[in-house]
């Protein structure tokens, strides 16, 4: 076992472990590491104007403003259009939260969570703490998963989607996290560009 993951027995050839492999090596071998070192100045740098973000909250605000501590988060919906551009300590609360945390209350049994009431980050250590948690839940409770577990409806926690196969929501989630994950990572990328004086126009 790793720092960031564990390595899936190749004795393990059922779905589940395929499953679990498809993150876990990517979420082992590149995002985890690539990841650390990351500083609340990058955790919290808007890229582009009008961007959002985790903020403190302001008692002030006429905004709804989610979360349950000392900070929140910009949402609307619906969104407006165009979608503006999220930093990096927007999208990793979404992973935290809508990605991994929800389903491991609804389908794991871990604890509840929502938008509404969580306890967002306001560091960067933070919020690599709580994806930590959150991803090992989630890794925990699909290697847990037989094949009839997987062929099973997810049910009513996932809405209008209630007749799809747990295995579906697994690869569903899975790319998610892979998806958001590079995103942060290209943010972490411009932003060190960015520092070294990068963002000129190509001739």
């Amino acid at each position: 076992m790793g720092p960031y993951g564990r390595r899936v027995p190749a004795t393990r050839p059922d779905l589940a472990a395929q499953l679990l492999a498809q993150l876990d090596w990517h979420w082992t071998n590149l995002v985890r590491p690539r990841l650390a070192g990351l500083t609340d100045d990058e955790y919290l740098w808007e890229p582009a104007p009008n961007c959002w973000n985790v903020r403190r909250r302001d008692p002030a605000a006429q905004a709804p403003q989610p979360g349950s501590g000392p900070w929140t988060v910009d949402f609307e919906f619906p969104e407006p259009d165009p979608p503006p551009v999220t930093t990096i300590g927007w999208r990793l609360a979404h992973v935290i939260v809508g990605v991994f945390g929800m389903r491991v209350a609804s389908h794991f049994g871990g604890p509840p969570i929502g938008y509404d009431d969580f306890p967002y980050a306001g560091t960067a250590d933070e919020a690599l703490a709580q994806l930590d948690d959150v991803h090992a839940g989630w890794s925990a409770g699909v290697g847990g998963l037989d094949d009839a577990a997987l062929a099973r409806p997810v049910g009513p926690a996932e809405g209008m989607w209630a007749e799809h196969t747990m295995s579906e929501l697994v690869l569903h989630i899975n790319r998610e996290a892979i998806h958001h994950a590079a995103e942060v990572l290209l943010l972490r990328d411009l932003y060190r560009s960015r520092r070294e004086g990068g963002g000129r126009r190509a001739r």
